[in-house]
Order: C-alpha cells, then structure tokens, then sequence
C-alpha cells in the first residue's frame, strides 16, 4: 500500500466526505480536511496539528473539458528520491479549465507502475504561483478515476490538492510535476505548507 500511498491515498477521503449531501460545501470540505489529517501514513500523533489549509472555495472546484491522449510514450517523471530516480507513466489526457478569466490546462498521468488494483487511478501533478511560498516547494498533487470522467467531462476540486510525503519526511520517492503542469495562477485552494520544517 505505502508504494502507491503517495499518489492516491486521498481519493478514498474525497468520496467519504463529499458524499454527505446534505452538508454545505464549506462543510464538506472540513470534513475531507479531517479525515485527510486522520488517515495520514507519514504525519502521527501530535503532529497532525500541524497541517494548514486553505479555505474552503468553491471558485476553485472547477467542471473541465477533457481530451484522451493518443500518445503512448512512456514519460519517466523525476521524483525527490534517490532510491527511485524516476518512475514512469503515460500522458493519459489533457483538461482545460479557466480560473478568474485565465484558460489553464493540464496533463492527466496513469502510473505503468501501480499495482493492477489501481489501473482506474489518474494523476495530476502541479505547480503553481503559490508553490515554494505558501504551498510545498515541490509542488502538490489532485487524483481523479478514469470512472470521473463522461462525455469529455470531469471535475476536478483544487480544494482537495495534497502535498507529497516528502513534504514531511526524507525517505520517499515522491514524483515531481513536469514543467508542463505548470499553472501561472495562484492556487489558493488545498494544503497549504506543513507547519513544520521538514521532508526535501
């Protein structure tokens, strides 16, 4: 579980919380947000105090329209680790999405390395003007299902974007977000920096 933890451990807390219908938006984000810090494998005990959000805004929970890649290169994704230098995936599609007036895409990724039981599982790895200031310097990250995605449409809820685990410890061998998904917005959505130093 811990090798495809930091890629997608959080999906499970997105469809506990935003399950509750009958909860404002605000509301269900604060319940993903606690159960983010309970389920956590790295962040224990008295530290878990130390996570910082930002606040719940629904601007930032956005419908985008979505086009499958033909492209099956394989992209070897550098990561913070040393262990693993680099870890493969395939551009799986784009989405296209505006935030305040200004047209943003992004890369969609599946893993080649995952375990079968997860062949369902996308990854989106970004940065934005906010990383290395108020968010994790390395970038966060958003997980989506190709289930998500209908009639060229998905989703996609930046108020759910999670830092690595290598934003709390050394050790891992977290992917880093490839120059393409950069977004020269500020993402005030999501986990912010760990309060504490730590991780590489």
């Amino acid at each position: 579980m811990k090798k495809i933890s930091c890629l997608f451990f959080f999906v499970c807390c997105i469809q506990i919380s935003f399950a509750q219908k009958n909860k404002s938006y605000a509301d269900s984000v604060k319940a993903y947000q606690k159960n983010y810090v309970a389920l956590h494998e790295v962040v224990k005990g008295k530290e878990r105090k130390l996570f910082r959000f930002f606040a719940a805004d629904e601007t930032y929970k956005l419908q985008c329209s979505f086009i499958k890649s033909s492209d099956t290169a394989v992209v070897k994704m550098k990561t913070s680790g040393k262990t693993i230098p680099q870890k493969d995936f395939i551009r799986y599609g784009k989405l296209f999405f505006s935030i305040h007036d200004t047209a943003l895409q992004l890369t969609v990724y599946q893993s080649l390395q995952q375990n079968p039981q997860y062949k369902n599982y996308l990854f989106i790895p970004f940065t934005d003007v906010t990383t290395g200031d108020e968010t994790y310097g390395s970038g966060r990250y958003i997980d989506i299902l190709t289930t998500d995605i209908k009639n060229n449409r998905v989703e996609i809820d930046f108020n759910t974007a999670y830092n690595p685990y290598c934003a709390y410890s050394a050790g891992y061998n977290c992917p880093t977000p490839p120059r393409e998904n950069y977004l020269p917005v500020g993402i005030m959505a999501g986990e912010k920096n760990f309060a504490k130093s730590g991780g590489h």
